[in-house]
């Protein structure tokens, strides 16, 4: 693998819920992760890889809907 990167890297436990809880446990099982960006499903986004980051793609109701991973 070309990254790598340190901590928890993917939180499939996280489908269903609510994209502002989902940022708050992602920053707290992670440390390393400065950015969280919350997102509409289906938006377009940069294909560069930071392991400070995470997306969180979520529904028109506010729920995570693809599983948040470090990008």
């Amino acid at each position: 693998k070309e990254f790598e990167c340190d901590g928890k890297l993917q939180w499939p436990e996280l489908i269903g819920v609510p994209t502002k809880l989902a940022k708050e446990i992602i920053e707290k099982q992670n440390s390393l992760i400065s950015n969280v960006h919350i997102l509409l499903n289906g938006s377009p986004v940069t294909m560069d890889f930071r392991c400070n980051r995470v997306r969180l793609f979520d529904d028109i109701l506010g729920s995570v809907v693809q599983i948040p991973r470090v990008a």
